[in-house]
């Protein structure tokens, strides 16, 4: 208790308490003792006292001590001073012990908020993370303090648990795979008259199998990747960016009978990091390529519009509906069965959660217009810096750059 706050305030409020009182009564005792000038008796006069008698006669009655008017006029200002004096103790001893009584009560008040913080803290685990201080009362400092706890509660709690459903989620796509392996590996070896055919059709297995967990590990270290704090930025051409990761879809495209045509501006530079850029314009391209009917052509853009420039991938493949465009960039996600049934192999399902963690960690925004069987367009809007450090807009456009104004998306 010593030790605590509250006690450090209590000391310090009763020694100023008691500090301003003492000097308050000893200006005022020395005020006295200057305007006054206060001496005991030290001086007597003895005198004779005679009675005259009616007859004319004279009666002795005795000796009296005499003081002169001055030396009273002195006594009574000593023993004022004196009064004074001893008063003025008692009252200094009873105000230290009432201020250190009501400094107590008071500081106890004013902490009891810091109570409430730490009782709640206490009551946190690091396995449920939705317990809130709530707490109410003036909006002073630690009402400030517990409102900032609870905000930092309320993002690691999201944190959390997004990362248990990550984890879940990877942990039900390895298991599908893991699964056709080992079962794949255990029938070729518990059958010693296996031919080389089913060998051979086993190891086919395993290997689209293998294939499919590589591509998981590796979208599932590109999202880890963008949320490093090591990661370094530096001035990225958006133009170039986009162009490298088109030409890396040229010969995929080419093999579907696909285009891919190019309409980027030179000249768009921001700050971020150039090889997390481009995969996010290959993720689209991904997807792209995949979905498009055989003959179409694939458009890779990218321009400025106002205070925001912007990469754009289109194609004209399935679309997406309405109903599922909220849920297009969540991990796992694959979309319909129609959808899927129309790419060429199985994919992770988390491409464009990558799309939309790169883009966000640019302090850019993802917009998505797709309607069924016309096609889907995917925008990557990132803020122009001013020098003053602002925007020229609090947000995008809310229009498909590739197709004119009228069409408006949604924000994902």
């Amino acid at each position: 208790m010593v030790h605590s706050i509250r006690f450090r305030l209590t000391v310090l409020y009763s020694t100023l308490l008691f500090a301003l009182t003492a000097v308050m009564l000893g200006g005022v005792y020395l005020a006295v003792d200057r305007s006054t000038d206060a001496q005991p008796i030290t001086k007597t006069f003895n005198a004779e006292k005679i009675v005259q008698m009616p007859d004319g006669t004279q009666q002795r009655l005795g000796q009296v001590e005499v003081v002169k008017v001055q030396q009273v006029e002195e006594a009574v200002n000593y023993e004022t001073q004196r009064t004074l004096r001893r008063y003025s103790l008692i009252t200094l001893g009873g105000l230290l012990v009432a201020s250190l009584g009501i400094g107590w009560v008071l500081s106890g008040r004013a902490l009891k908020p810091v109570g409430a913080i730490a009782r709640a803290a206490e009551e946190i685990q690091a396995t449920d993370l939705s317990r809130r201080i709530r707490l109410s009362g003036p909006r002073d400092e630690l009402r400030h303090l517990a409102d900032t706890i609870d905000s930092m509660l309320d993002r690691l709690d999201a944190a959390f648990r997004a990362q248990r459903r990550l984890i879940d989620d990877a942990s039900h796509e390895l298991r599908s795979p893991l699964a056709i392996i080992r079962a794949n590996v255990d029938t070729v070896l518990s059958e010693p008259d296996a031919g080389i055919e089913d060998r051979r059709r086993a190891v086919q297995v395993v290997d689209r199998a293998t294939t499919r967990m590589t591509r998981l590990v590796e979208d599932l270290l590109a999202t880890a990747r963008r949320s490093a704090p090591a990661l370094g930025d530096a001035d990225v051409d958006l133009g170039l960016a986009a162009r490298e990761a088109a030409e890396e879809f040229d010969t995929l495209a080419a093999a579907r009978g696909l285009v891919i045509e190019r309409r980027l501006r030179d000249g768009l530079s921001m700050i971020g990091d150039h090889d997390a850029l481009r995969r996010a314009v290959g993720n689209l391209l991904s997807n792209a390529v995949r979905l498009a009917p055989v003959g179409t052509a694939i458009t890779v853009a990218a321009d400025q519009t106002g205070g925001w420039q912007w990469i754009a991938v289109k194609d004209t493949g399935p679309g997406i509906h309405a109903d599922e465009q909220d849920r297009v960039f969540d991990r796992f996600w694959r979309g319909s069965e129609t959808r899927r049934s129309r790419s060429l192999d199985r994919r992770t399902g988390l491409g464009l959660a990558i799309v939309r963690s790169i883009v966000e960690a640019h302090n850019g925004q993802v917009r998505l217009f797709s309607a069924p069987d016309v096609g889907s367009t995917f925008v990557l809007w990132f803020p122009v810096h001013s020098p003053g450090g602002g925007t020229a807009a609090a947000a995008p456009p809310d229009a498909d750059p590739l197709a004119g104004p009228r069409e408006t998306g949604r924000i994902v």
